[in-house]
């Protein structure tokens, strides 16, 4: 059963974070990467509350209806602690060895938290995943093959369930044959995703590697500054202008790995380098190149403090009245499918209706 102070928006770009591109009134300024149309504004004033979020994206399914567990374990294990670190270095005061740590993690959780990361993991799940369970599934079985008697009826139940874990396991022995037969059934869309962010978050050497990196903050020049977006994570490998990419690893040696704090201060570090010291200015080129790398890595948002001139020339924005109805069609479809794609593989029955329904 849902509490009344069910988190229901799920800001995957919190408000704390977009807030030091904020005035008074609490607004800041969005530039649309997708619009329905010629005539909507290049710039429009938003507000921290209305923007970078999406109802039901973290709610998980469980057994007694929905939970919004990972939503409050964001919140309470890398966005708070990482506050009074980000108001510490807008503040150009000094950080402690704890809230370098705070950062690196707040870092991480924003890498991995986002639409933008969701598109990428259901690309590549619908392109490895059946592989990948595949292999998995023959070490399982060549593990319970090892394994006594006793042993495999305890691990061998017809159906095993892990509610953190969107999978059904099916395990079975043929009525005309000594032998059995083991299934496994997922669905690659919520569940599975929210599992893969708890995990990248708790358990990955990953990010343990991102919290011994050593990390500096710099600032542009004095006439600039940082803007950020709904992906504002960079994770850069570079060889020249012309030749770069977004795809580098939280410990690849040589990546460059960015996170705008506020107009003035970037989060920065080189995986196995030398950093500049805190505070340091970055000289008008290279500036303008980090700049335009964090509108080319926008999803569907950029911010800003004021209306920039310059971001839809480096990032133009795509008019298309189809794919943005599709779009907004789907995420307000989103719940209810992620919702009954999951009951039905764990055979749960859905507390709005008075029936079950059964694994596919």
């Amino acid at each position: 059963m849902r509490s009344n102070n069910f988190k229901r928006d799920n800001h995957y770009v919190p408000r704390g974070y977009l807030k030091r591109w904020a005035s008074s009134d609490g607004k800041l300024w969005s530039y649309r990467v997708l619009v329905s149309r010629s005539e909507v504004p290049l710039w429009k004033r938003v507000s921290t509350r209305g923007i970078g979020y999406h109802e039901h994206l973290y709610t998980r399914i469980v057994a007694s209806g929905e939970c919004d567990e990972l939503e409050r374990w964001l919140d309470v294990e890398f966005e708070s602690p990482a506050e009074e670190a980000i108001q510490k270095v807008v503040s150009d005061r000094r950080l402690s060895p704890g809230d370098w740590r705070a950062l690196a993690r707040f870092f991480a959780a924003q890498d991995v938290r986002t639409p933008a990361r969701l598109v990428e993991n259901l690309g590549r799940w619908s392109q490895s995943l059946p592989e990948t369970m595949q292999e998995a599934l023959q070490r399982s079985v060549a593990r319970l093959e090892e394994i006594s008697a006793e042993e495999r009826a305890v691990q061998g139940s017809e159906v095993l369930r892990d509610e953190s874990i969107p999978f059904r396991v099916g395990i079975g022995k043929n009525s005309d044959a000594d032998c059995g037969w083991i299934e496994v059934e997922t669905v690659a869309g919520r569940g599975l995703w929210i599992w893969s962010i708890q995990y990248l978050l708790s358990r990955s050497a990953g990010l343990r590697a991102l919290e011994r990196h050593r990390w500096t903050i710099l600032t542009p020049p004095d006439e600039m500054t940082w803007i950020t977006s709904d992906d504002p994570v960079l994770k850069l490998n570079f060889n020249t202008p012309q030749k770069y990419d977004f795809g580098g690893g939280w410990g690849s040696p040589g990546t460059y790995l960015m996170l705008p704090l506020g107009p003035r201060h970037l989060l920065f570090t080189q995986v196995g380098c030398r950093v500049p010291p805190r505070g340091s200015q970055m000289d008008r080129a290279k500036a303008l190149f980090i700049r335009k790398l964090l509108a080319e890595h926008a999803h569907r948002h950029v911010f800003a403090s004021s209306p920039d001139k310059s971001v839809p020339q480096v990032r133009p924005r795509i008019v298309d009245t189809a794919a943005f109805i599709h779009e907004s069609s789907q995420w307000k479809s989103w719940h209810a499918e992620q919702s009954q794609a999951e009951r039905q593989l764990m055979g749960w029955v859905n507390p709005n209706s008075n029936t079950s329904t059964s694994a596919t």
